[in-house]
């Protein structure tokens, strides 16, 4: 049965939308006649499904009382509490209002106060984060920027032995459509110093992947398998870590990244959830020859990862006053990376650290082999020496003031629908 059959909402065929019935991904938000009381929505094409108003019209019936109750909550929080069986039974449940049939809310006299139109939401973060954890999973970002600083070593010997990452910042986590300050810090024209106080002169983007730990979480000493990590995988996120080079290039030895990153990171509204992206996913990055062997805590013959596009945009303030369309920064696939989400997760588990639902982890900067697949400014000019040119006739070698910077991401594949995760976007302010 096609998609063409099964579902009635407006929007949800389109061959090029992000949201057919396929996808249903979860977010948080304000809808217009109730503001002030964020709940959660299930987006299908143009509109988005209210939970609470749907659970007050008894339309949740025969949910487990523990998947409605968590779909009743503010954020995503209560459902990440939840275990995998539960995200699949509450996505069924989904399907099948919204699919012509028994249980459809099709013809429900109180539809249209339960499917509202989902450019009028106010989308908010989809979870409370209590711990925000940033890799560096990319073997091409990582040869790229290594070469720039450490030509005759690239990537130290650790790389590929382990999934690098960094303790990130969740309180400035926000989400898609807000406003970026270009931030102050220290910076230094040499490597010795002494440093300057300012605006930073060097604002970058960096195209990544965010994940949402779901599960009731490990306790403290205990550790998360490889095998086992996926079952804690609740959804994917476009993730946009902000960053600020010339500050991170004084600042990072030698404890990595600090102010350079703590100022703001942006994600897409929208969760993704592992259900819906299992049709793309394939086998796990394959280890080149000379490439050492994985340690055994990180092996899993049926590891995988998600293939999918992303796609960055990048539009002046002048070309967005004139309708001008915004030019194409770089394009990439998540496929790309070297260490898989179950990797990073289980190594970050490694020590016994406890994970809780709501956690967020992201792939650091995704790059491929051609130039148009480098996912951040530093790459994509060659640390300033190679200018893009936009569509205005304005060179960028870093971010400017004005500048709106937008990532999509897509997923397809023969036979199946497009899924998309919508816009991850930001306009950058000018430093206060």
């Amino acid at each position: 049965m096609t998609t063409e059959t099964r579902c009635w909402v407006h929007g949800a065929t389109r061959a090029d939308g992000d949201f057919p019935i396929e996808n249903l991904p979860w977010g948080v938000a304000e809808r217009p006649d109730r503001q002030g009381e964020p709940r959660i929505f299930v987006a299908i094409g143009d509109s988005a499904l209210d939970m609470t108003e749907s659970a007050g019209f008894g339309i949740l019936a025969g949910l487990a009382p523990r998947i409605e109750a968590a779909l009743r909550m503010p954020t995503l929080n209560g459902l990440m509490a939840l275990d995998a069986a539960d995200w699949t039974a509450a996505r069924a449940h989904v399907t099948a209002l919204l699919t012509s049939g028994a249980h459809s809310i099709e013809k429900h006299a109180r539809r249209d106060a339960v499917l509202i139109a989902r450019a009028s939401l106010k989308m908010q973060v989809p979870a409370a984060i209590g711990d925000y954890t940033d890799f560096y999973a990319s073997e091409f970002h990582a040869t790229n920027v290594g070469s720039m600083f450490r030509p005759n070593q690239p990537l130290m010997p650790n790389w590929k032995y382990l999934p690098v990452g960094y303790h990130g910042r969740a309180s400035s986590i926000v989400v898609d459509g807000t406003p970026v300050v270009r931030p102050h810090g220290q910076t230094s024209a040499t490597d010795e110093g002494p440093p300057t106080f300012g605006p930073s002169k060097l604002l970058d983007h960096e195209l990544e992947m965010g994940f949402f730990f779901g599960g009731a979480g490990n306790a403290m000493g205990n550790r998360i398998s490889v095998a086992e990590a996926a079952k804690h995988l609740f959804g994917c996120v476009i993730l946009n870590d902000w960053s600020a080079r010339d500050v991170q290039k004084w600042e990072y030895q030698p404890l990595g990244p600090f102010t350079a990153k703590n100022f703001c990171s942006t994600v897409s509204p929208w969760v993704v959830t592992l259900d819906a992206l299992r049709p793309y996913c394939i086998p796990g990055p394959s280890r080149k020859e000379g490439d050492p062997a994985m340690l055994d805590y990180l092996r899993w013959d049926n590891d995988f990862v998600v293939d999918v596009t992303l796609e960055v945009l990048l539009a002046s303030a002048a070309m967005r006053a004139a309708g001008t369309a915004p030019t194409r920064v770089s394009i990439g696939s998540f496929k790309d990376v070297y260490w898989t989400m179950s990797q990073m997760l289980a190594h970050h588990t490694s020590t016994g650290c406890n994970m809780r639902p709501g956690d967020l982890l992201a792939s650091g900067t995704i790059s491929g082999p051609a130039k148009e697949n480098r996912g951040c400014m530093l790459e994509r000019t060659w640390r300033g020496t190679e200018p893009i040119t936009l569509a205005d006739g304005t060179e960028r070698r870093f971010l400017q003031d004005g500048d709106e910077l937008t990532i999509r991401g897509w997923c397809e594949r023969p036979g199946l629908p497009r899924i998309g995760f919508g816009e991850c976007r930001g306009v950058i302010m000018p430093a206060r």
